[in-house]
């Protein structure tokens, strides 16, 4: 069967992969949505669903639950490593606003909620290594150290973290790192990133390199292994694993910056030439490539929901904006719906618990959603909203009595990066918010946002909001929101559904039912 390149339309960063079997598993990156660690399967390489999360929150605290002005935008769970190891699977990965790396375990690769183990300290974008029967973490940025584990895999041995080798630095963006570690016919593989700076007459991209050892003495050679921004000028296709199917081919799925859209992935075949790894063609990323495997559909990565469910379990699509208060939705206590009770007063979406989010598909999405406001008090503010730094949201507000619809979103020229990189405090002064608002007469609403994501980055990308008081014709509210990819968040746009009360700390709930998204237009 032939695949097409990118593999996703969607976000899927930092990807890790095995192969178990026929099945092939992947782990990647979604921060600081909750639960963490998605653990995706797939039969055929091409059709890929959900089937659980390695843990259902990286911690309890005031972090985690959006509290007393913290949180963990741009942070939380990174680049995790996965590795079957003696009939046991293992996961690790960092959170650099704990400072602490947590190691995972599980007998079955499908389970939720694995085993877990925290270390103090963050071993930055590590790789896990089996050589000559002992188990080690390789990490680092630039400088690559290595750090052995203890033979039951519970936690690092002390005094065993030493310096591996330094990669150049001198002409670099970006030093090497997100390293993805292998052992094959007596040689260990250690494959980075690496972000060469413009020099004149060419600009620099992203890359990925190989360092093949023969021990763990630091001896090295090094060639780059892909360097191939494709259709994106400047934004090389880098970073991520190898991995080979029963037959003994062998595959790498590496990821490119691709706009608002967020990091998504593309597939290539590996060939093995001189004891060295040659990815897609002689370094280049194909369009498209065959593969020996029969077509095995699966669901999607995001989905339409009734919400009509008989117990409070969500489908493994959706993602909390950090930890959920679990006392305030619910699947059951209205069947057909869900309901969020607004239980905090939240001042701005960024603050705001329980917004459920899935991820967007380029080049066009389309969200709509039917709110019941019957059950909203004074306060309360409800709907659809884009999950970008600079937000935009439709919803149902209550004042007084009365109802509006409202569609709310920052304004003003992007934030530039030394401002992005201090934190949501500093981009809430920096953007003003601005307001638009119209007559609802009746006790319910369809919210609508169109994201057009067909430029992938190169281009103008945006959302648009729009609403109908009875699912019918729907009228645009606001200008189209422009989008754009940012490190304060540092995952790609998502669609999200919000709830909140800007009044007073208990409020009403909003009922949401027949969510549906389509990505055609």
């Amino acid at each position: 069967m032939k695949i097409n390149n990118p593999l996703f339309h969607a976000d899927m960063p930092d990807p890790d992969i095995i192969r178990v079997g026929s099945y092939f598993y992947m782990v990647s990156t979604t921060m600081y949505y909750m639960p963490a660690a998605p653990i995706l399967r797939s039969e055929d390489l091409e059709h890929w669903e959900i089937v659980s999360y390695i843990c259902s929150q990286v911690a309890d605290n005031e972090i985690y639950r959006l509290q007393s002005g913290r949180h963990a935008y741009g942070k939380g769970q990174w680049a995790t490593s996965l590795m079957q190891y003696k009939g046991r699977f293992y996961a690790c990965f960092v959170c650099h606003d704990m400072k602490k790396t947590y190691l995972f375990s599980a007998d079955d690769i499908e389970k939720s909620e694995w085993d877990k183990t925290e270390i103090d300290g963050v071993f930055h974008d590590m790789s896990f290594l089996c050589w000559e029967d002992r188990l080690y973490l390789v990490y680092g940025n630039g400088q690559i150290r290595i750090v052995e584990l203890k033979e039951d895999v519970s936690g690092i041995v002390e005094g065993t973290d030493r310096v591996l080798f330094q990669t150049p630095s001198e002409g670099m963006r970006l030093y090497c790192e997100g390293c993805r570690a292998y052992v094959k016919d007596g040689s260990i593989y250690l494959l980075f990133i690496d972000w060469p700076a413009d020099t004149p007459g060419e600009m620099g991209k992203r890359r990925e390199v190989c360092y093949r050892l023969r021990d763990l003495t630091g001896a090295y050679e090094r060639r780059t292994v892909l360097y191939d921004d494709m259709w994106i000028p400047g934004r090389g296709i880098a970073q991520g694993p190898l991995f080979d199917d029963e037959k003994g081919n062998w595959y790498a799925v590496m990821f490119q910056d691709s706009g608002a859209v967020g990091r998504v992935p593309f597939l290539m075949n590996v060939e093995w030439k001189d004891g060295w790894p040659v990815l897609g063609k002689d370094g280049k990323v194909p369009e498209s490539l065959e593969v020996p495997f029969e077509e095995k559909r699966t669901e999607e990565i995001i989905q339409s929901d009734s919400f009509d469910h008989t117990h409070n379990r969500l489908k493994n699509v959706w993602q909390w904006n950090h930890n959920p208060d679990n006392e305030a939705w619910s699947l059951t206590e209205r069947p057909g719906f869900l309901r969020l009770k607004n239980r905090t007063q939240t001042m701005e979406l960024f603050e705001a618990r329980n917004t459920l989010t899935q991820r967007v598909k380029a080049p066009y999405s389309e969200f709509v959603v039917r709110l019941d406001c019957g059950a909203m008090e004074d306060g309360d503010y409800a709907g659809l909203c884009a999950l970008v730094e600079r937000y935009g949201q439709i919803g149902v507000r209550q004042k007084g009595g009365r109802r509006s619809i409202v569609m709310r979103c920052r304004k003003g020229e992007r934030a530039p990066f030394e401002t992005a990189r201090k934190g949501m405090g500093e981009l809430k002064n920096w953007y003003a918010v601005e307001e638009i608002e119209a007559p609802l007469e009746t006790d319910n609403a369809w919210l609508k946002v169109i994201f057009r994501l067909d430029s992938w980055g190169s281009g103008e990308e945006t959302a648009e909001f729009l609403y109908s008081p009875d699912g019918g014709e729907y009228f645009p509210l606001g200008e189209r929101l422009p989008l754009f990819y940012s490190l304060s968040l540092f995952v790609g746009a998502r669609i999200g559904i919000f709830s909140y009360n800007e009044e007073k700390a208990r409020g009403g709930c909003a009922d949401f039912g027949d969510f549906v998204f389509r990505d055609e237009e």
